[in-house]
């Protein structure tokens, strides 16, 4: 097994678990509602739901695609779950604006955020080829 994105020789990871991908956006999305969770009530249904839906998104749309027989299904979700980042990414700007985060702590989802886009395209990428 190739420790750095779980894959097996000549194909893909046993389970979508071992894909290093899916662990970040686990982290993620834990990461996110912990850091929502003092916003005000009046966002419960607001921005606060949007965010955890949007986090949540990410890694299940990579379990989903995963479990697709085919690389093309898979890149399909894999590009909703990027779809679903670059929306938490733009409620994180948002939400840091309107103080409801603190920056240091926007700041640190914002760095996740890029982690998990970058593993994204890498594994988009070596699907394409």
């Amino acid at each position: 097994m190739d420790k750095k994105d779980g894959s097996i020789a000549g194909g893909r990871t046993r389970h979508y678990r071992d894909l290093l991908v899916w662990q970040k956006a686990m982290n993620l999305a834990r990461a996110v509602y912990t850091q929502t969770e003092s916003f005000p009530k009046s966002e419960m249904f607001g921005l606060q739901s949007q965010m955890r839906r949007a986090a949540v998104s990410i890694p299940s749309n990579i379990a989903e695609g995963h479990g697709r027989l085919s690389d093309g299904h898979f890149r399909q979700f894999l590009a909703t779950s990027r779809g679903s980042l670059f929306e938490l990414q733009t409620q994180l700007e948002l939400a840091s604006g309107m103080n409801f985060i603190e920056q240091s702590k926007s700041t640190s989802l914002m760095e996740q955020c890029e982690e998990v886009a970058r593993l994204i395209n890498g594994l988009l990428a070596k699907l394409k080829a």
